[in-house]
């Protein structure tokens, strides 16, 4: 098995034997026997051990195991202790999510911490089997039944192309002393009941039930990059980009058979997986709009806008009279002239002495009115965004220009009829956004 590892390593993971990394160390057969083989083939790696503190002295007990491992191996060893049940009554999630999202965190922290670029995990091909069952019981599109990937990220795992029984032998074969959890033996856990009950009946009913599996993910992976080339091709020529968020028509995303497949494959990478109600989206009434936990998709008459959520902040800053410049978080030139000239989308002339500084520049909120330009009487934000068919997106951007709470300009689109220059008009002031 080293040999074969070796040639593993140097055709898949080439980068493993050049840079140092981090190796998750649980105490367990796989993660033992993995330090053994990076070990043997002269690999530089710090040992990482997470004590989860949920099994008392047999916590422990793995603890001073690794560190052991650690000193017999000559590598140095990383120890983090987590109150995991802490966690888990805080967070209102599983102990296994709770685990998960503590390791995983700490895993992260010490790779910048220690300029490590990569961590080595000892998932197997039994891992990558259960895996594949669990997401399959609870329903999945190909992405879940592709497994566990043996590059993402920063992550690598060189021991997916081996099985538990290849695993357990070589270990056997050089003595190796591992941990055993218990809990690995407890069946209310969905992956260990798999592990345990399901898997073995599997085995019975083909002696290389795991071998063929391992080609039939081979081929479901091949098949997820074809069409992952496939959606990028139709995003490349349905998406289209504009101030910041997406823009996609409708009736070219109907054109698509079938339908509910390409919704689901084109938009689940945004977090939007029930595609049934993206369906919906599709007619229903303009305004109607989806969220995801960072990206909102609306309605807007014959299109969908795709867009990052933003944290709402209440944001305003102030003018004082004589600046005459503002560059954050726009860019405005204040400049006193001599004559009016017309008003443009970008630049507007205004009665100087009608103004009370300082000015503030605000995003706009429910209530707001202004008397437009050329218009007689007052009108309600809201009303004028309608007016102007403007969407969600670019009505949660919009700035306006006031004077003692009084808007004057809506930036970029209309000045309010209230400063506008007069004929009895002294001083003039030119705003521009450059």
């Amino acid at each position: 098995m080293l040999k074969d590892f070796k040639s593993h390593i140097s055709h898949n993971f080439p980068e493993l034997l050049k840079h140092k990394f981090l190796l998750a160390c649980s105490g367990g057969l796989d993660s033992v026997l993995l330090s053994y083989l990076c070990n043997q083939c002269g690999m530089d790696f710090i040992l990482a051990h997470c004590n989860f503190r949920l099994r008392g002295d047999a916590s422990d007990g793995d603890e001073s195991f690794v560190k052991s491992l650690a000193k017999s191996l000559d590598k140095p060893v990383l120890v983090a202790h987590f109150d995991t049940m802490g966690y888990v009554n805080n967070k209102n999630v599983s102990v296994q999510m709770a685990a998960r999202d503590l390791r995983y965190s700490w895993f992260k922290n010490q790779l910048e911490e220690h300029h490590i670029n990569f961590l080595v995990t000892a998932h197997h091909a039994d891992d990558n089997l259960e895996t594949f069952l669990i997401n399959l019981s609870r329903g999945t599109g190909i992405e879940g039944l592709t497994g566990i990937p043996a590059n993402f990220g920063n992550i690598r795992r060189p021991l997916l192309k081996y099985s538990r029984v290849e695993i357990s032998k070589y270990a056997l074969e050089k003595n190796l002393e591992w941990r055993e959890d218990e809990s690995n033996r407890d069946t209310k856990y969905l992956r260990n009941k798999i592990r345990l009950e399901i898997v073995p009946k599997l085995k019975e009913l083909h002696p290389t039930f795991l071998e063929n599996f391992k080609r039939t993910q081979k081929f479901l992976s091949q098949t997820q990059d074809i069409s992952e080339n496939e959606i990028k091709k139709i995003k490349d020529g349905l998406f289209i980009k504009e101030n910041g968020y997406i823009k996609i028509g409708i009736a070219e995303l109907e054109e698509l058979e079938p339908l509910d497949a390409y919704l689901y494959t084109i938009f689940q990478a945004y977090g939007f997986t029930e595609w049934d109600n993206v369906r919906d989206l599709l007619h229903g009434m303009s305004g109607k709009s989806l969220h995801s936990n960072k990206y909102t998709l609306l309605k807007n008459r014959d299109n969908l806008i795709l867009a990052k959520n933003k944290a709402k902040v209440e944001v305003e800053f102030q003018i004082e009279e004589g600046q005459e410049k503002v560059t954050t978080p726009l860019n405005l030139e204040l400049r006193q002239v001599s004559e009016r000239k017309d008003n443009t989308p970008n630049i507007i002339y205004i009665d100087k002495n009608a103004l009370k500084f300082p000015l503030t520049v605000r995003k706009w909120k429910q209530g707001d009115y202004f008397y437009p330009l050329g218009l007689n009487g007052k009108k309600k934000l809201s009303k004028f965004f309608k007016d102007e068919k403007m969407d969600f997106f670019s009505k949660r951007e919009q700035w306006l220009l006031c004077s003692d709470n009084e808007i004057v300009w809506v930036i970029g689109r209309r000045a309010d009829e209230r400063f506008k220059v007069q004929n009895k008009t002294k001083k003039i002031l030119r705003v521009a956004i450059l």
